[in-house]
């Protein structure tokens, strides 16, 4: 989430001050971005850097407000305009995580994998929730409409996202299973057994010289 572009789209509506901004901000996204109002303020000091807002006075209550410039406006409908760069995907900690499980010491990859698909379908769970919310709040309208559809757009992003986390969470368990079982076939060297072409038994690939091995746990999978 851009917070300079989503500060300037809420400039673009009128004058603001710097908390009022961080709780317009929260209650457009349902605080899935919280924000320190420092952060705000700092942000609104590069935009007076940048020529993008100007101070504005006061309001009755003496905060300072800001208003946003043509060169504000202008930066924050070109962002409108061009698509979200994905050629350097923001780094990703549960990937992280995979990534550095696969082969350390002592660590279960596969219990990995499940407590975080429970963690996750939890999160779709608690996301689909607060979904019937924004939808009821919608249908009975009222003042914060707006508010309520942009939080709506954000939860189903969530839920969406969440879906393809636990898809590919099944898939990277189906993956390590299928490598874990070709590692096997590979260990046992000329005595293993190839798979079986569809509708036919399985056939060896040569006549073994001690029992045939125990299919593993990991195979029937």
């Amino acid at each position: 989430m851009s917070i300079r572009h989503g500060l300037l789209a809420l400039l673009e509506r009128g004058p603001r001050y710097g908390s009022q901004l961080r709780t317009e901000f929260e209650s457009r996204t349902g605080a899935t971005w919280p924000l320190n109002v420092g952060q705000v303020y700092t942000t609104l000091g590069r935009f007076e850097r940048d020529g993008m807002v100007v101070p504005s006075g006061e309001d009755d209550a003496g905060h300072a407000l800001y208003a946003i410039t043509d060169a504000g406006r202008e930066e924050l409908h070109s962002w409108y305009e061009r698509p979200v760069d994905r050629t350097s995907p923001p780094r990703d900690e549960l990937s992280i995580k995979l990534a550095m499980a696969v082969g350390a010491p002592g660590v279960d990859i596969r219990a990995v994998i499940q407590a975080q698909r429970h963690a996750t379908v939890k999160a779709m769970q608690d996301y689909t929730r607060l979904k019937a919310q924004a939808l009821a709040a919608i249908e009975t309208g009222g003042a914060r409409e707006r508010d309520d559809v942009a939080w709506l757009l954000v939860l189903e992003q969530l839920i969406f996202q969440t879906e393809a986390e636990a898809r590919w969470l099944d898939h990277s368990e189906s993956r390590l299973v299928r490598l874990s079982v070709l590692a096997e076939r590979g260990a046992g060297g000329a005595g293993a057994v190839a798979p079986p072409a569809p509708g036919r038994p399985a056939t060896p690939a040569a006549a073994p010289t001690t029992a045939p091995q125990t299919t593993t746990r990991a195979a029937r999978r």
